[in-house]
């Protein structure tokens, strides 16, 4: 998303060019060959494990730190090397979005006209917001100290990085459009005015 974003507005004449249908394949071969690549690193990881804990695991998934938890063994500095590795591929990740985004911000700031800014910004800051709010929380799932750790903020955290950012991506990128704004707006007023006509009725 932001190398779509840098040549959006970057590069503007070559978007049809460098953004065709190939290069998303390419990016999209990329980004889910990376995932695969890491859940499997982890899932072999934590089934060499030997777990003497029980079974019960305190999270709605199946997360690493958990499993770990459940360890009879010193597993953690075996996890904290395969951390490291992928804290490098994710670091190089937000490298690249850094740079994007430095590159951006400098080529809106010479736009000469405000609508034109406001437009530019408004294409990117959802984006970087959704980056920030998975980068934050799943660094502090996966990084922070076990003397701070508990049921209830592994539960929030796992839920910020897990739930939030998928949920929240379609439809922040969606809102730019037209015809979902006005369509989000009639089935808010028509619930409005379904809960009204209830209440009424209730109320007779």
């Amino acid at each position: 998303m932001a190398y779509d974003r840098y040549i959006a507005i970057c590069r503007p004449l070559h978007y049809g060019t460098l953004m065709g249908s190939r290069a998303c394949v390419k990016m999209a071969a990329a980004a889910w060959s990376s995932g695969f690549l890491n859940a499997l690193l982890h899932t072999a990881n934590t089934f060499s494990i030997p777990l003497c804990q029980g079974n019960t695991v305190e999270q709605f998934f199946c997360e690493v730190p958990q499993i770990l938890k459940l360890s009879c063994s010193d597993s953690y500095l075996r996890e904290l090397g395969l951390l490291v590795v992928i804290a490098c591929s994710v670091f190089g990740c937000f490298v690249f979005i850094v740079v994007s985004y430095v590159q951006i911000f400098t080529a809106v700031l010479r736009i000469p006209s405000e609508q034109g800014r406001h437009k530019a910004f408004s294409m990117c800051l959802p984006h970087l917001a959704v980056v920030s709010l998975f980068v934050s929380t799943s660094f502090f799932a996966y990084l922070k100290p076990p003397s701070i750790s508990s049921p209830a903020l592994d539960l929030v955290v796992a839920v910020l990085y897990s739930v939030v950012p998928p949920a929240v991506n379609p439809l922040i990128y969606s809102m730019r459009n037209k015809e979902l704004k006005e369509a989000l707006r009639k089935v808010i007023s028509w619930t409005f005015v379904s809960s009204g006509k209830i209440a009424i009725a209730l109320h007779k």
